[in-house]
């Protein structure tokens, strides 16, 4: 494999630190943020990579390493043995540097602001902490209409998922509005590709494609060339968090375990009585081949959370420019019902979510086999279990934490209830059999997890 040795510049919202900032990135800093760091600048090198094995990843470049370069008017970053595919002329790409930069800006603010403190955060405290970090990203415009589309959908998707993506994207962005995704691959990359086609006819030029990830995810949904501001947040939690105060509608594609994570988040908020006016629009949508898809998940929501959670969502098949419309008219709905209360346009502060939606699930074998998935239940506690048990899995196949667990202990073992059972146990199995858990062409999916009988 080619690598090259790089001395770059700063580029994007950072360009000066403290020496105790550089320091703590430094490898014989007792902080630990190095290697965080180091895998996370990796992660942007292999822009545009169609593979999420994060441990093949590392393998493959584990003589790369990133340094930072102390300078009076800002710092440079000393990469070695950088992979060749993120260089054109022996010049990085300029996006990857800004992504570079962005790395480097969140990674120092989230340990001051998060991990190095002894400030332990509940509730409003933990909403303000992801407003603090999307505001020093830059990400929050607020004399700004309403106008950021959030879009989720899985990393492997096949040809004909993955190009309706990209209709929808496009009709999106004929109608001025921005998008926001995963950072990944597949349905996170389609609709932003498809938008900037439909900017360039409109001649918008200050379209935003907005990537938020996590350091636990980002190798192995390594952010892809169209997102021009990218945002790492401390964990999964906060990351779905920033997506929901900062997203004006939300559109669902095709996706596996990620995807069915991110939809009984929203639809768990969602449920909760002190939401039931606000104004958050929802649709899932994907090409004639995903209408069984999507009468599989509307059947698993029905089935566990009930009718209430399917009439939080409306499924178009088949239709991009439908959603479009249908995501304008609801996003002009946001703006007047903001406007009446006096909600910020920016960031949705009036939504209230629970601190079990905030804290982060730590997927280890005990707290997935504790976890309880029985309708007796309320609906929002249900919801928030299923989502942990989908968080597990995604760590299981994707991350590195989850990957060790898995290689040290075997399957995470998950229990249902009797009725809820076999609605769950066909839900994963399509999955697999979809080849939605791992990208098409990469080494045969082994589950990371069994289900049993809650009873047994």
């Amino acid at each position: 494999m080619y690598t090259i040795d790089a001395l770059i510049s700063p580029q994007g919202s950072l360009d000066i630190l403290s020496l105790d900032e550089i320091n703590q990135l430094h490898k014989s800093a007792s902080t630990g943020l190095h290697e965080l760091f180091r895998q996370c600048c990796l992660a942007v090198l292999n822009c545009g990579s169609e593979e999420d094995d994060i441990e093949a990843l590392l393998q493959r470049n584990e003589r790369f390493d990133v340094e930072i370069v102390p300078q009076t008017r800002g710092v440079l970053l000393q990469l070695n043995n950088a992979p060749k595919s993120a260089f054109v002329d022996g010049e990085v790409i300029l996006g990857i540097k800004e992504n570079l930069y962005s790395v480097l800006r969140d990674i120092i603010y989230i340990n001051n602001n998060l991990l190095n403190s002894e400030k332990v955060r509940t509730g409003t405290q933990l909403t303000d902490l992801v407003f603090q970090i999307l505001r020093h990203a830059q990400a929050l415009a607020p004399r700004r209409k309403p106008n950021i589309v959030v879009c989720w959908g899985g990393h492997s998707i096949n040809d004909i998922e993955y190009d309706y993506t990209k209709k929808v994207g496009y009709e999106l962005g004929l109608r001025g509005y921005d998008i926001c995704t995963g950072c990944g691959p597949g349905a996170m990359k389609g609709p932003m590709k498809g938008a900037h086609i439909a900017h360039a006819k409109q001649r918008c030029y200050d379209y935003r494609y907005i990537g938020i990830t996590e350091p636990g995810i980002i190798a192995a949904e390594s952010p892809n060339a169209m997102v021009n501001e990218l945002i790492i947040m401390p964990d999964i939690e906060k990351r779905l968090e920033a997506f929901v105060r900062l997203g004006h509608g939300f559109i669902v594609f095709p996706g596996g375990v990620g995807t069915a994570e991110e939809i009984l988040y929203l639809l768990g908020i969602l449920l909760h009585p002190n939401n039931a006016q606000l104004k958050v629009p929802l649709i899932f949508t994907g090409p004639t081949s995903s209408k069984a898809y999507f009468d599989q998940i509307d059947a698993f929501i029905g089935a566990t959370l009930g009718p209430k959670a399917q009439a939080k969502y409306q499924i178009i098949i088949q239709d991009p420019s439908a959603v479009a419309i249908a995501s304008k008219a609801q996003i002009n709905n946001v703006l007047e019902h903001r406007q009446k209360i006096g909600d910020a346009y920016h960031y949705n502060w009036q939504l209230h979510i629970e601190d079990d939606f905030q804290h982060p699930f730590i997927p280890t074998h005990d707290n997935m086999a504790n976890l309880i998935l029985d309708s007796s239940l309320s609906t929002a506690t249900l919801a928030s279990n299923l989502r942990k048990a989908m968080s597990g899995i995604v760590a299981g196949n994707v991350k590195t934490f989850g990957l060790e667990q898995i290689r040290l202990h075997g399957p995470y073992k998950l229990k249902a209830q009797t009725k809820m059972l076999d609605k769950l146990d066909v839900l994963l199995r399509s999955f697999v059999a979809q080849n939605r858990m791992k990208l098409p062409g990469s080494k045969a999916y082994q589950p990371c997890y069994t289900v049993s009988d809650l009873e047994t």
